[in-house]
């Protein structure tokens, strides 16, 4: 009898498991994947924008088209608003070839889950990668945002403007709009 009370205790609990595990796998819906890629950007920016899904595979979904140029999405935990010289200075870096000569801009009002500041390619916090999280920010790209004097301090203080990936084919500026929670 006890030994019957074990295994039922037991395969309840792992039960249990399964459904929390399995609902945590769960693929976001395309209207929570909208909202949570629309948060990215302030509401001007974001009424007009396209939102693509980004799949495991880096392909892109249009879940709605866009009318202002700009396009948000996901990207791992990261949520951005996009303008178009920003999604392909994304693009180049994603795919390891030059930027290109353009000024970008992108949203990031969400703020991130953190980057290294040296690494351009690190998909994680090591002892030595110089990881910084950033409150909500926008970003700068191109040759223009390399000129703004801001501090290319490996550990830099992101609650003010500051270069990421300094020296870099990728360097670009962070600057934060709001004050970190």
């Amino acid at each position: 009898m006890r030994a019957l009370r074990i295994f039922c205790v037991a395969a309840a609990v792992l039960f249990g498991v399964v459904i929390v595990d399995r609902a945590q796998q769960r693929e976001t819906s395309d209207a929570e994947y909208t909202a949570q890629a629309l948060s990215a950007g302030p509401k001007g920016v974001t009424d007009g924008a396209a939102i693509v899904r980004v799949g495991k595979d880096g392909s892109m979904r249009t879940l709605r088209a866009g009318k202002n140029g700009f396009t948000c999405l996901v990207m791992g935990t990261d949520r951005m608003c996009n303008d178009a010289n920003s999604m392909e200075f994304i693009h180049a870096m994603m795919n390891h070839t030059p930027p290109p000569n353009k000024v970008g801009l992108s949203y990031m009002l969400v703020g991130d889950k953190g980057a290294s500041n040296t690494d351009p390619a690190a998909t994680g916090k090591t002892a030595t990668n110089h990881w910084v999280v950033t409150g909500p920010h926008i970003m700068l790209f191109g040759p223009a945002a390399k000129t703004l004097g801001y501090s290319e301090a490996p550990d830099a203080d992101p609650s003010k403007p500051y270069m990421m990936w300094a020296g870099t084919p990728y360097e670009h500026a962070m600057i934060p709009v709001a004050a970190q929670k």
